[in-house]
């Protein structure tokens, strides 16, 4: 019937049309087909342009029995296909290149691609043929990590084990934090150094790499209201130019002190909100603003006479 499989009666008909010179739209109008069921018909069964009934319908009922007998993927013992593995083989290896040992990569891409009911530790021991020790270890890193959770197995004394739907942005957050901590750790070690030395110079462009990838990762978490609290805060020490402790700041600024704390907090989260100058602080809950000693080099700061 019309949009069905072709018949045997319906190859003859082709086979016969096309000796006439019929073209494959007319052929498929006086079949009730699209004129692409034709084309591909004829380029399916047709060798060097030679249609012929008999020979086309023996074709397809070769490629049906084929489909009909074709074997599904093997599976393992614990349920897994060869191509399920071979993915979390292949991914397991991109995350290890990142850093992550190879062992707990296995494991959390394992956790990664199974069910909503998680995998417990026999599971992940089945699937991974390796040691309970080996995944015992691996679970405590990617906890340590907070990629992964566990929760009670409503069907025994066994914990399952989870990757979170928020574990993405638990992680950015967490390397973020790490990020702005070694930028401002790079700065200090200019400030102990001196921006004018060797030492300095490679601490520098440590810093400003890491306070830039502090930046890129972390933009959504801080809310533009704490943002612009952070910039009148700055506003406030370049127009006193002189040190101010905490007191003073939230006098000055009229604002309550957890508000004025929250604002110099994120600059210290965020260095980039105060580049190009940064924020010290110099004493209990007194702070100052000085310039970044790496923005200029040597040979700058001289010209400026500095």
């Amino acid at each position: 019937m019309p949009g069905g499989r072709l018949t045997h009666e319906d190859r003859r008909r082709i086979a016969a049309w096309l000796a006439d010179g019929l073209g494959y739209a007319e052929i498929g109008r006086r079949l009730g087909r699209p004129t692409s069921t034709i084309s591909r018909e004829v380029a399916r069964n047709g060798a060097s342009g030679d249609y012929l009934a008999e020979r086309a319908q023996q074709a397809a009922g070769h490629r049906a029995r084929r489909r009909r007998t074709a074997r599904p993927a093997e599976s393992t013992a614990d349920g897994q296909t060869e191509v399920v593995r071979g993915f979390v083989e292949r991914f397991a290896t991109l995350l290890a290149a990142t850093g992550l040992p190879r062992m707990t990569a296995r494991v959390f891409v394992c956790l990664l691609t199974a069910d909503a009911n998680g995998l417990t530790a026999a599971d992940l021991v089945r699937r991974l043929q390796v040691s309970p020790a080996s995944v015992s270890k691996s679970i405590r890193h990617l906890e340590a990590l907070e990629l992964v959770v566990r929760r009670p197995d409503p069907g025994g004394r066994r914990e399952r084990y989870f990757v979170g739907d928020d574990v993405w942005l638990r992680a950015w957050r967490t390397d973020t934090g790490a990020h702005a901590e070694i930028a401002a750790a790079a700065q200090r070690g200019i400030e102990i150094f001196g921006a004018d030395t060797t030492v300095g110079a490679r601490l520098g462009e440590m810093g400003r790499f890491f306070a830039w990838l502090s930046e890129q990762m972390s933009g959504s978490l801080v809310t533009e209201t704490l943002a612009h609290d952070a910039l009148t805060v700055l506003a406030a020490f370049v127009h006193a130019g002189r040190p101010l402790t905490l007191a003073t700041l939230a006098t000055a600024l009229g604002w309550p002190p957890d508000r004025t704390v929250a604002a110099l907090e994120a600059i210290h989260r965020r260095p980039a909100i105060a580049d190009p100058l940064a924020l010290r602080t110099i004493g209990p809950e007194t702070y100052t603003l000085i310039a970044r000693t790496d923005r200029l080099s040597p040979a700058q700061r001289e010209a400026l006479g500095t």
